[in-house]
Formats: C-alpha cells, sequence, structure tokens
C-alpha cells in the first residue's frame, strides 16, 4: 500500500529530456515577511503571514499580520523577486482577507473579552491603504470570503471558545454566527446586512455554533464549517439553510498517537475520530473539500470531499499523512491526536486540470492533487512550505500558487514568517530530493546527520538524537530521482535498541560495519564517545573519551567521523576548554592501538552566532570539512566546504602543542542551499564522496521540531574538478 503514494510526483522528477517533460509546481522565492516593516521599526517582533488573497491584476499580494495587527502587501509584478510594499495599520486583530478588484475586505476582531466579542468588516484601498468603508459585524469574526462574481462577502462570526475555561470545553456563550453583507459597485453596503443563524443545527453544542471557515460558489452558495461542532453547513443564496450535517468521523490505522516519544511507529489506530474540519472550498458547485485539523476533540489527519447534500464523495484517510511520512515531514514530537494537522485547503484550474492543494500546518507541507475525478483525487506532487502553512491563493492565470505561512521563530533563533511561491512550468519536480517511498514497510525519517559514501550509488546516513528512542542507520540509493531510502538499520546494544546516543557522523569500518561518533551531551548523560557496530547495527565496541579530553570537554562535541588508513578522524563542532578562540580540534583514534592524538583546526570568524564544525570526509589526498554558522534565512554567512591536505594531518599527542593545519575553499553551499527557492537552512550537516569524487550534501531537519521539516539532499557534482 505505501509503495505507491507518491508514484505521479517521482515519476514526474524521474523523467530526463525534452520528450518526458511535464508540467509541475516548484517553489521560485520566498518572502519574509518583516522585510515589510518600515526602516528603523523592530523587525526582530514577531510577525505572521495568516491568510492571503491577490488583487484582480494578480500583481500585489495581501496577507493579514495578526501580531502586528496589519495587512501586509507584496509586490509580485516579478515573482521570483517578490517585493517589499509595507503594511497597512489596522485599529484591531485582522483575521481574515478577501480580495475584489483592488479593494480588500478584511475581518477585523476588535473583542474586549470572550464573552464580550465585537468586530468589523473593513473595505480597504490595497494601494493606498485608505480605510473605504467599515460594517459592524455584532461579534468576532473569523473566515471571509467572497462571492466569485463580486456581488456579496461573507463572515464567519466564530465568537470562539476560551481553551482555559473548563479546559475549553463548549458550549461557551455567546453563540457565533454568519454575515453576509451585499457589494454595491464594489463597495459595502452595511445596510443589506444578513444575519443568518445557525444555532440548533449540529448535535455537538448546537446552542453554540462555532462557524470557522467560509466559501462561495457560483450559485452563490455558502458552504461554512463549524469545526468545534463538527459540522457542516450550506446556505443558499438568499440565506436559508438548505443543507447542514455532521462531518462524520473515520477509524485510522497505521498512525503514531505517543507525543514525544523520540520514536516513529506507526503501528497504533483509532477509531471513531471526528473530523472537525477547519478550511473548506467549492471545488465545482456540486462538491466541497474540507481540511480535518481538528481543534477540539477531533483530528482525522486527513481531508474529505463532500457533496453539498452531506455525501463523502472521497475520504483521504491516513494516505496524506503517510505520503508526508515517507518524505520526512512527520512532527513526531508534535503528533499527538493530529499528526500532520491538515488545517488548509484551496482550488486552482492549472493547464486544465482541476487541482486541490491541502496544507499541514504541522507537517509544513503542500499537498496537490489532480480532482479531475472528484471521487478518486490522485496525489501527484508534495511541496515544501515554510513554517506551519496558514493560507493559499492560487493565480491560475500567471501560473502561480502562494502559500502564507503564519508561524515566527525568530525569538528561538529560528525561521520567520514568510509567504512562499510556487510556478507550474514545464520541468522536474525539485521536491522531494529524500524518500523512503517504495519501502516495504511505512518508514519515517528525519533529522539525517553525518553520512559516508560506499559505492557509486549507496550512501549510508544517521539520524542525529531527536530520535532517542530509534537511532537507525540509513542506506540510501543516489542513482535515483529522488533519492531514496531503501533500508534502515535499528542501532542495538545487547538486543535491545540502544539508548543514551547523539549520533552525528558514521564510516565504513571496510568489514561491512560502521564506526558512529556520538556528540554526546553529558548534562543528559549522554557521553561523548565512538561506536563500532556490525552490519545488522549491534554494538560491538564502544570507546570512551581518555581523560585529557573529558576534563575540558564542552556540549559541542563528535560531528562527523571518517576513517583514513586505519585512523579514525573526528571533526569537534566548537572549541572546548583548552582551544584558543576560533580554534577547534580534529582528533584521532587509531582502534589497534587505542591511541588517541589531535591537529588544531582554523574556524572563519563568525558575522554574528557561532561558526562550528558539522561533517568530515576523507578522499583522495585530503579530508573534506563542513563548517557552518548557526545563521539561517537572509543571516546566513557561512555555509562552506574546505580541505585539508593527508600530509598536515599529524596528530600530537592531547594535552601538548597541538599542530595548526592550513585548509582551502573547496565550494561554498549558499547558493546551493537558495537554489530551490526557499530560504537558507542552517544545518548543513552530512557529506559524502564517492571514489571518483562525487559528494552529496544533507540538511538536518530537526525533526519537523520548529523547523519547516525540508530536507535538502543534494550533489554537488566532483570536487576540486572545476564544477
Amino acid at each position: 500500500m505505501h509503495r505507491t503514494l507518491l508514484t505521479s510526483a517521482l515519476a514526474l522528477a524521474a523523467a530526463t529530456g525534452a520528450a518526458q517533460a511535464e508540467m509541475v509546481f516548484n517553489r521560485i522565492a520566498s518572502f519574509p515577511v518583516a522585510s515589510n516593516m518600515d526602516e528603523g521599526e523592530d523587525r526582530t517582533r514577531e510577525t505572521s503571514s495568516e491568510i492571503i488573497d491577490v488583487t484582480a491584476d494578480g500583481m500585489t499580494l495581501v496577507y493579514t499580520d495578526s501580531p502586528l495587527g496589519v495587512l501586509g502587501r507584496i509586490d509580485i509584478t516579478d515573482p521570483a523577486s517578490p517585493q517589499p510594499l509595507g503594511n497597512i495599520a489596522l485599529d484591531g486583530e485582522p483575521t481574515s482577507v478577501a480580495i475584489v478588484g483592488n479593494v480588500a475586505f478584511t475581518g477585523i476582531n476588535t473583542s474586549e473579552s470572550y464573552t464580550a466579542p465585537s468586530g468589523r468588516l473593513a473595505a480597504i484601498d490595497v494601494t493606498s491603504g485608505e480605510e473605504l468603508a467599515s460594517c459592524d459585524l455584532g461579534g468576532q469574526p473569523d473566515s471571509v470570503a467572497k462571492a466569485p462574481d463580486g456581488a456579496f462577502i461573507a463572515v464567519a462570526i466564530e465568537n470562539e471558545r476560551d481553551e482555559d475555561l473548563n479546559d475549553g470545553a463548549i458550549p461557551q456563550m455567546p453563540a457565533g454566527f454568519l454575515v453576509k453583507i451585499a457589494l454595491t459597485d464594489g463597495a459595502l453596503d452595511c445596510d443589506s446586512l444578513q444575519k443568518i443563524e445557525l444555532t440548533g443545527l449540529a448535535e455537538v453544542a448546537g446552542d453554540d455554533p462555532e462557524p470557522e471557515f467560509v466559501d462561495i460558489n457560483a450559485l452563490g452558495e455558502i458552504v461554512v464549517t463549524m469545526q468545534e461542532n463538527n459540522h457542516i453547513a450550506v446556505i443558499d443564496a438568499d440565506g436559508t439553510v438548505s443543507a447542514h450535517f455532521s462531518a462524520g468521523a473515520v477509524d485510522l490505522e497505521g498512525i503514531d498517537t505517543t507525543d514525544e516519544r523520540g520514536a516513529l511507529l506507526f503501528t497504533e489506530s483509532q477509531s471513531g475520530v471526528k473530523r472537525e474540519p477547519d478550511a473548506v472550498k467549492w471545488i465545482d458547485d456540486q462538491h466541497f473539500a474540507t481540511a480535518n485539523e481538528g481543534d477540539y476533540e477531533g483530528g482525522s489527519r486527513g481531508w474529505t470531499i463532500f457533496s453539498k447534500t452531506g455525501e463523502v464523495v472521497y475520504e483521504s484517510g491516513t494516505s496524506f499523512e503517510q505520503a508526508l511520512i515517507q518524505i520526512g515531514h512527520y512532527p513526531d514530537k508534535r503528533s499527538d491526536a493530529k499528526g500532520v494537522e491538515p488545517e488548509s485547503v484551496t482550488f486552482g484550474q492549472f493547464g486544465g486540470t482541476p487541482m486541490i492543494f491541502i496544507g499541514s500546518e504541522r507537517g509544513s507541507v503542500v499537498g496537490v492533487y489532480d480532482a479531475t475525478d472528484p471521487a478518486n483525487p490522485r496525489l501527484t506532487q508534495l511541496l515544501p512550505s515554510g513554517v506551519g502553512p496558514e493560507g493559499y491563493v492560487t493565480i491560475p492565470e500567471r501560473s502561480l500558487l502562494v502559500s502564507a505561512n503564519e508561524t515566527d521563530l525568530g525569538a528561538d533563533g529560528g525561521a520567520r514568517a514568510h509567504v512562499m511561491l510556487f510556478q507550474y512550468a514545464e520541468g522536474e519536480a525539485m521536491y522531494p530530493q529524500l524518500t523512503s517511498e517504495g519501502m516495504d514497510e511505512l518508514t519515517g525519517w528525519g533529522a539525517i546527520s553525518g553520512m559516508a559514501a560506499e559505492d557509486e550509488s549507496t550512501v549510508w546516513a544517521v539520524s542525529d538524537s531527536f530520535y532517542g528512542y530509534q537511532p537507525r542507520i540509513f542506506r540510501i540509493d543516489v542513482s535515483t530521482k529522488p533519492a531514496r531510502i531503501t533500508q534502515a538499520i535499528d542501532i542495538t546494544r545487547a538486543g535491545h535498541i540502544a539508548q543514551k546516543l547523539d549520533l552525528e557522523g558514521i564510516a565504513l569500518d571496510g568489514q561491512g560495519g560502521f564506526w558512529l561518533a556520538s556528540e554526546g551531551r553529558t548534562d543528559q548523560l549522554i557521553p561523548h564517545a565512538l561506536y563500532h557496530v556490525n552490519a545488522e547495527g549491534e554494538i560491538k565496541e564502544e570507546v570512551s573519551l581518555p581523560a585529557e579530553l573529558v576534563a575540558v570537554e564542552k556540549r559541542f562535541g563528535f560531528e562527523g567521523i571518517t576513517l583514513v588508513n586505519g585512523t579514525l578522524w573526528m571533526a569537534v563542532q566548537r572549541e572546548w576548554g583548552d582551544d584558543e578562540k576560533g580554534q577547534v580540534k580534529l582528533l584521532s583514534y587509531t582502534p589497534e592501538s587505542g591511541e588517541w592524538g589531535a591537529v588544531r583546526y582554523p574556524l572563519d570568524a563568525p558575522t554574528t552566532g557561532w561558526v562550528g564544525l558539522s561533517e568530515i570526509t576523507a578522499h583522495g589526498d585530503h579530508v573534506y570539512i563542513v563548517e557552518r554558522d548557526n545563521l539561517l534565512g537572509e543571516a546566513a554567512a557561512t555555509k562552506k566546504i574546505y580541505r585539508v591536505a593527508l600530509t598536515e594531518m599529524q596528530p600530537a599527542a592531547l594535552g601538548g602543542d597541538l599542530p595548526l593545519v592550513s585548509k582551502e575553499e573547496v565550494r561554498d553551499l549558499l547558493p546551493d542551499l537558495k537554489a530551490n527557492g526557499g530560504y537558507v537552512l542552517d544545518k548543513v550537516e552530512g557529506l559524502a564522496i564517492f571514489g571518483d569524487g562525487t559528494a552529496w550534501v544533507s540538511t538536518d531537519n530537526d525533526g519537523v521540531d520548529d523547523h519547516s521539516g525540508e530536507t535538502m539532499f543534494f550533489t554537488i557534482g566532483q570536487v576540486g574538478t572545476g564544477y
């Protein structure tokens, strides 16, 4: 079953030659929304891009930014180079936006409390930022939708619950409702405001409906989801509820429901899980699709197509989640009941093909489905998004898909909120670059760290301490596109899964086994150590540090290991207690004699943050070393491969003077890290070099924990040959 989830996307990626070229989406640009702040503003403040729409000419994007209380604008005249147009300040919190012509109709929450909700609908000129009109909504707005013909606006008045009151249990008054407001010559007609009651419909807390998301079809019919109530209603053009029904429930098999276990074990099941849909989108006048996030008691991890009378036409079950698992985007430490948490859905016709786009909030992926047959939509691509995709807009006339990614991790040194643009064009899919699709069992992976090459097509890799209860060695076939994980070997000790490992390096021992380097964290009782394992992953030998190193050790230990003429070399990531600032050790260990030694390595000076080592790999007459800073996005400065001649790798005894080696720059990786249209990822941690000099590079996705989950796995050609 798991082998065919991404066959279409993988076939597209594998196509070669003009005769086989097909139409695919690829990301062409990422826009950090903090850049919309004016000169002199504090750009370290939290910002967010949530719901997004586009002007009628397709040239200006507008998104809601709740933390700043603004509408942000982006010029996409050149979609590959989006430019900031600044923010429009609002008197309140924007919740949603829908654009008709050049006017942004924006829901603004002005509530004093959960029990006294209030809000308004403002009409704002996108170019000037002028507020043209405003209608009092009588409650807290959530979703805003426009009629396809521009005749009216619909607003879901959620009057959301207080999740800290009675553990968030509903009902909590006042009840929500739906508002419909006519547009006269494109202008708001507040006198036409129609309040549509939704009480008494749902079986779950029917006296407290909490409408979440709305959309309008070409017939003027409104569909509205009531997420906490697990209910959906369809309203006729005259405001009459024509149909309403429970969103229903599903049974789930092969899922991981245990939070923060540090292992990807898809062996559990749940029955009767409520869908509790969030976003909803019409795909024609008879059908709509829902993203079943679940925010109360449900979360079926999938998405559904309904007829407007309530029949389930298609249910994804766990197939969408399993596809994300295979490309390393499963958020294990946040999985619990929601899994990859599909939250967003949109629709568009591209090249005559109806397409549904499903956004995973926790997996940070956009799934592209061919919906030619609504009863059997076909997953064709998975696109990497920023952290926490929330809103989407399609611009088919310009062959563009746009995602707004709400999560801002800047305060923790992580990625900022971004708007990302994808173009539909002839070519090969650039993502994913690594997958476990095709394995006999559903195999999750992530946090790829050290790597080693074996033959012309096999790379071995390890995952780091993020999966503390599932340390593994992965065999990767790089002869396919994308590269494929074909084997996962559990690392064991005395017949049990080994614990207290922080694997950051792997080297072949030449006898069918491996040497593994554990970075270590003594404050968490994880030792700095070397491990010799056999082909089955069983630890046969453990090598601890000598006293001279234990006395000066720090948290940032081994990052990579390689074998040269019977001697193991390990790169130490950052300075230890006896190192001069800006210099780190390359440690040697000879298994036959048990002798330790070291040389000193000069680091690049950081622009800010820190610079350290991430990998060491021997090839020919040199060892190749990955040197990187801890910065990402626009701040990233040092992501490089250097090499040191083996003639300089003459270790001296520990505790005395150590020789300082010289280094030669081989490649600046920043252009490679920008090549797929995303922001620069910080953790380049894997480097494998084949006998002919062909080098492969990988990034660590931190197990999708405060990370987009994106893994870059690519070749830079042959080192030292003028690529």
